[in-house]
């Protein structure tokens, strides 16, 4: 049973979405004045902060299983650094095919310093809202995780989800290996959320 703490922090975090999801579609035109507000309350008695989300592949291994995992993702609808963090494993949109997602690890944000074991690349520093994505397989090479080593540094903008939880098969599941800020902030998210038989349902291994 979810306590009334966690239920008052779920809600908060139901708030914030719904003011950062509303406040997105005004300024960009699609809703006005009158509208917003209404918008902010739409989201906050119907929507969901999550989806599910199939991902196959090996460049997450062992997180997601090499045979594919099914993730509850939480929706985020504007990246930055103080909503997703290094360490996150985050879903974004593959900057190379619009119609395709990725699930990648964050492994720096703006202003980090990027020095690669090839002496010959110089060293730069990541700028405003870019980040650099990497797969967590190691056995992989660069080319086949297909990351940032391939295809460089990415717009948080593409960021769309954070990774909560994998289910890999109906007896293997648990939740998602993320920077411990998101940990704390997903936890009523995911007590509220999270249910293990409706992923079952739609795995797709």
């Amino acid at each position: 049973m979810v306590s009334l703490s966690t239920w008052f922090r779920y809600l908060g975090h139901k708030l914030e979405y719904s003011v950062s999801l509303s406040w997105k579609s005004y300024t960009r035109g699609q809703i006005s004045d009158i509208e917003l507000r209404d918008s902010v309350w739409k989201y906050v008695f119907q929507g969901k902060l999550t989806y599910l989300h199939w991902n196959k592949g090996e460049e997450m291994a062992p997180v997601i299983g090499g045979q594919g995992g099914t993730l509850l993702v939480r929706k985020i609808p504007a990246a930055d650094p103080t909503r997703v963090f290094v360490g996150d494993v985050v879903v974004l949109k593959d900057p190379e095919k619009s119609d395709n997602y990725l699930v990648r690890r964050l492994a720096a944000i703006e202003g980090y310093e990027m020095a690669s074991t090839d002496k010959k690349d110089e060293p730069f520093v990541l700028e405003k809202d870019q980040c650099w994505v990497l797969a967590d397989n190691g056995n992989l090479k660069p080319k086949e995780a297909n990351d940032s080593r391939t295809f460089g540094p990415v717009s948080m903008t593409n960021i769309v989800g954070r990774a909560i939880y994998c289910l890999r098969t109906a007896v293997d599941h648990g939740p998602v290996q993320n920077s411990h800020f998101s940990v704390r902030k997903d936890s009523p998210v995911l007590e509220v959320e999270l249910d293990v038989d409706e992923m079952v349902k739609n795995h797709k291994a």
